[in-house]
């Protein structure tokens, strides 16, 4: 059998990456192509031109296409911004029949029944995932299926985001001449490309830094606890450095990667680097120490929020691997020591090449990437789920072909939220006809 072939679209916002890839016969993740281009219509995660970010998908996925041989029309989505916001919920399910073992279709109700919570008005419920089962009061439950009792219980994680974002995204989407197989949360799939089975089991904050917000995702026993969007990124680093300096951006951004560093202390006054000044003027010298002051100020800020939402989580005291930062903004130097230094936990910088086959291009295996290939990685996950549940009704894609797999039930997982969208996008298309 041919193995899937799965693409991951993360719409960030200074860079938009396609990633093209199956699973190998080693169960390593194959990466046959990437594009990535500079993202102009997205801020803070959020699009905000529709034009421009539908140019740069379709850049994207051109070179990724090119790059794999493989004609591209469905994508797994990544959905961020500081607009993403969790609640925990306790579900009930009173049975009919006690004697009788717990079916997989009860389990599927009381998930069904979690999208019934009144939201605020422009909110939806994007995705719910089960953390642990209750059955007549008996708790830390992970399979219920099969087991008798009276009263079904779960506690769920519920992730909800706002529709006229996802609706965007949606937009570009289908402008850009694609279809998306799902919406995956950007934490969730970047902690799939970064994070070990024995961190997620011992406790683990998954930090991706990018260039709009920061996103967290905590997991403890396996499970997923907490996940926040912070709507801060290496993009206001570089504002700061602009202001600080009294540069432009684009020299800014240059200096911030070249030679920025997240502890003023690792650098010397005696250290100097020249900006080339602005039509005649002279160069502007400025000493790396006072650039990773600027710099280790702002990441103190970021770091100091990331503290507060693991404070918040109450699982503090329950994370022994400690944090794992990723995205581009972990490319930092001395970013995990300031990171240690503040927290007070742990620290490492995740790179996405745990699950990845040995001969992946070097440039994919980059921290930078780590969304997109997780984007790639859940979205085999589900697909394989799927092909367990309902085998006959996968539609296997040909050679060379990245094929739309199958949802589950619309009214359940991401592919609700989804098909809320579609139906909307469908019927202002023939509003307007």
């Amino acid at each position: 059998m041919e193995n899937e072939i799965i693409v991951g679209l993360d719409i960030g916002t200074t860079k938009i990456a396609c990633i093209v890839g199956r699973r190998n016969e080693y169960g390593k993740i194959e990466i046959l192509g990437y594009g990535k281009t500079e993202s102009i219509g997205v801020k803070r995660g959020v699009v905000t031109n529709i034009e421009d970010t539908v140019r740069s998908i379709k850049t994207a996925v051109a070179q990724a296409a090119e790059q794999s041989n493989v004609e591209i029309k469905y994508v797994n989505v990544g959905i961020a911004g500081q607009h993403i916001k969790s609640i925990q919920h306790r579900g009930t399910l009173i049975r009919e029949d006690s004697d009788e073992e717990i079916t997989p279709m009860e389990v599927e109700q009381l998930i069904h029944n979690m999208y019934k919570l009144n939201m605020s008005p422009g909110e939806e419920i994007i995705d719910v995932i089960p953390q642990d089962y209750i059955i007549d009061d008996e708790d830390g439950i992970r399979q219920p299926v099969g087991m008798l009792g009276n009263k079904l219980e779960a506690n769920f994680h519920i992730i909800i985001g706002q529709t006229a974002a996802a609706k965007n995204i949606y937009k570009c989407i289908k402008k850009a001449g694609l279809e998306d197989s799902q919406l995956i949360l950007e934490p969730i799939a970047s902690a799939q490309a970064v994070l070990s089975d024995e961190e997620k089991e011992a406790g683990v904050v998954l930090v991706d830094i990018g260039g709009g917000t920061t996103d967290i995702a905590i997991f403890q026993d396996n499970i997923i606890r907490h996940t926040a969007v912070i709507p801060f990124g290496g993009d206001i680093v570089t504002e700061d450095v602009k202001e600080g300096c009294s540069i432009i951006r684009r020299h800014a951004e240059e200096l911030k990667v070249k030679f920025g560093s997240a502890l003023a202390s690792e650098n010397r006054d005696d250290e100097i680097v020249a900006i080339p000044g602005l039509r005649g003027r002279p160069p502007k010298e400025i000493t790396l120490r006072n650039l990773a002051s600027i710099i280790q100020a702002r990441m103190e800020e970021i770091i100091e929020h990331v503290y507060y939402e693991i404070k918040n989580s109450g699982f503090e005291k329950k994370l022994i691997a400690g944090i794992v930062l990723t995205g581009g903004g972990s490319l930092l130097r001395h970013i995990h020591q300031l990171t240690e230094f503040t927290t007070g936990m742990p620290t490492r910088i995740g790179y996405p090449n745990e699950h990845l086959a040995k001969e992946t291009n070097a440039d994919v295996a980059s921290p930078m990437f780590a969304t997109g290939v997780g984007l790639v990685i859940e979205g085999i996950n589900r697909f394989e789920a799927n092909l367990k549940l309902k085998p006959d009704e996968t539609d296997l894609g040909g050679k060379g072909k990245a094929r739309k797999r199958r949802d589950l039930p619309s009214d359940v997982g991401t592919g609700r939220f989804l098909k809320l969208i579609r139906d909307w996008f469908e019927n202002d298309a023939e509003g307007e006809e």
